[in-house]
């Protein structure tokens, strides 16, 4: 019971920066999974389980705040579900080894993405504009890091269409929340094709779920309230440091040099929020003096 309540916490926690951001639940639950000691097949397998839950509620509470573009939203779920079927079967025909260090490779480029994203505003993908029937590209990739990597498809999908689209950011991420459902049905089928159900770490996908669940409404109404920037860039430093320490103890780097480098980038994302956070703060004040009063 008690590792249920732990998970179920992680869960929450990860509800609400991924409804909120529009990416984190899986990359968050994918990492922990990972640094407990499951497989990357069980590590995915796990997450995408409990992500049916989350994700239905996510979207479902997105719809009711009208964050839904329903017509992107097929736009990326059809192609995502056929990437993540695709990219679950493939992880569990992958070695052992090569799965864990693959997936945390991916994982560890994703949160150097969102540090990108939220701390610098940058992003990988040129900035243009895009009609909605060409955005099956986004949702295809999308869906097969998300599978491969245990999580990916926030990161993946919320940047692009940021810059491929027109929508405001509150429609982007409840877009991307709502797709996501499709994504994790998908990738859940692929895993039971190509693995054994016993695999699938059960204890930890109910708490995911129940915490999941329980703050998906409420994150999808605070969606584009909270300091976003600050937020993503400590969410993306959690990843990296996450996945450097997995990296560093399958390819036999010593404890020391492991930690040292996790605390120097763990050092560098606190600073680095702290200066996106001081310079939301700045650019808010500037925005009130601007406003003529009166």
């Amino acid at each position: 019971m008690p590792i249920i309540v732990v998970f179920a916490l992680v869960g929450g926690i990860a509800q609400f920066v991924d409804g909120t951001l529009g990416m984190g639940f899986g990359v968050t639950s994918a990492t922990l999974l990972t640094l407990l000691g499951y497989s990357a097949v069980a590590a995915s397998a796990g997450t995408h389980a409990a992500k049916m839950g989350t994700t239905l509620i996510s979207g479902l509470a997105h719809w009711r705040e009208g964050n839904v573009d329903w017509r992107v939203f097929l736009a990326l779920a059809v192609p995502g579900s056929i990437g993540a079927f695709t990219g679950a079967v493939i992880l569990t025909n992958v070695s052992l080894s090569g799965a864990r260090l693959w997936m945390a490779s991916i994982l560890l480029i994703l949160g150097i993405s969102i540090v990108m994203r939220f701390a610098f505003g940058r992003s990988l993908i040129p900035q243009i504009k895009a009609r909605t029937r060409h955005l099956w590209p986004v949702g295809l990739f999308g869906g097969f890091v998300d599978s491969t990597g245990g999580g990916g498809w926030g990161p993946v999908a919320t940047p692009s269409l940021m810059t491929l689209t027109k929508h405001e950011p509150r429609k982007v991420v409840g877009t991307v929340n709502a797709a996501e459902f499709a994504v994790a049905v998908c990738a859940s089928m692929g895993f039971l094709v190509g693995a054994k159900e016993s695999q699938v770490p059960w204890e930890a996908v109910i708490g995911l779920i129940i915490g999941g669940m329980l703050v998906a409404p409420f994150a999808a109404r605070f969606a584009g309230k909270v300091p976003m920037h600050s937020l993503g860039t400590l969410v993306g430093g959690m990843v990296i440091i996450s996945n450097i320490a997995v990296i560093c103890n399958i390819t036999g780097v010593p404890g020391a040099g492991g930690g040292i480098l996790c605390a120097i980038v763990g050092i560098g994302a606190l600073v680095l929020a702290w200066r996106v956070h001081r310079m939301d703060v700045k650019a808010g004040e500037k925005a009130k003096e601007a406003v003529p009063v009166g």
